[in-house]
């Protein structure tokens, strides 16, 4: 029996910085909660190696079967009104957006609209793409 392809997509804005990263400040002027957040030396787990910086991290909100330009779109309908805040952080932090695309299939390809790379554009950031076939 043939296993079901499957194709999932993910978008994650990611501040995070070695000498630290004001969680409270970016949760008061975007007015979110963080999807997942950690400080310089924390752990995953007890086995796993101490984490290098500090991070705060945004994802879009949808499932993983939407397209990944829904998950761009969502995410900058977030983002959008604190572009200027989110450019001011860059001169202390990094910020970038982390996106993602799985898929049992060798063969498939991400087709990304001109208009959901608006993100990056306005933000100043490289698109870059975390490519996992099995």
């Amino acid at each position: 029996m043939e296993e079901e392809l499957y194709f999932n997509y993910s978008a994650t804005l990611r501040i995070f910085s070695e000498s630290g990263v004001d969680f409270e400040e970016i949760e008061n002027k975007l007015g979110v909660q963080p999807t997942r957040k950690h400080r310089k030396g924390d752990r995953r787990g007890p086995k796993s190696p101490p984490y290098k910086h500090d991070m705060w991290s945004l994802d879009s909100g949808l499932h993983e079967e939407e397209k990944l330009e829904e998950h761009l779109f969502a995410l900058w309908e977030i983002l959008k009104p604190h572009k200027e805040y989110l450019l001011s952080l860059k001169e202390t932090v990094e910020v970038d957006v982390f996106c993602g695309y799985r898929s049992s299939s060798h063969i498939a390809g991400v087709d990304v609209s001109y208009r959901a790379l608006e993100l990056f554009k306005e933000l100043e950031i490289d698109f870059s793409l975390s490519i996992i076939t099995t």
